[in-house]
């Protein structure tokens, strides 16, 4: 599966960086395995930038479960670091997309795979490329290098570090 992390407030960390390195780390006590990583990416704020700058990037995990019980287990990883959802967009401590799981296609009211606009996003697909260039996004065809390459939103993201 494809997990996206984000977070452009580090709460209780010295910085988004942290952040996102702990919630990786929370991975296996909700059942998810790490299989790799991407470089953190940053990028300004979205929509609007003039918020606090975003840390961005990707895993390959497993899970025992299947997309509905690995949607959950990312929100119990959210819980834990205190995620707010009170507006779309707003500024968060850390975001978990479930981007695709398998060659899974879900719309349900709850749960949409694979993730509905992840492909626009550069600060999605370029880590994706990083890791998995060679991905295939399940409806489109199309793989996560070319896709970041064609990605329309989200178009100053960078890497500020090195894939593990």
């Amino acid at each position: 599966m494809v997990v996206a992390l984000g977070s452009n407030l580090a709460g209780d960390y010295a910085s988004s960086e942290a952040l996102l390195e702990a919630a990786l780390a929370a991975f296996p006590a909700a059942g998810l395995r790490v299989l790799a990583r991407s470089a953190w990416w940053r990028s300004a704020a979205w929509p609007d930038p003039a918020g606090p700058e975003y840390r961005n990037g990707v895993a390959l995990a497993a899970s025992a479960g299947g997309p509905e019980a690995t949607l959950a287990a990312l929100l119990q990883v959210e819980a834990g670091f205190n995620r707010r959802r009170d507006a779309r967009n707003a500024p968060r401590t850390l975001d978990l997309d479930l981007i695709a799981h398998g060659r899974s296609v879900i719309a349900t009211p709850g749960l949409t795979l694979p993730h509905p606009r992840a492909h626009e996003r550069l600060f999605v697909m370029g880590p994706l490329a990083q890791i998995a260039p060679a991905w295939r996004h399940p409806l489109l065809g199309q793989t996560a290098a070319n896709l970041a390459a064609a990605a329309t939103v989200g178009l100053d993201a960078e890497p500020c570090g090195v894939a593990q």
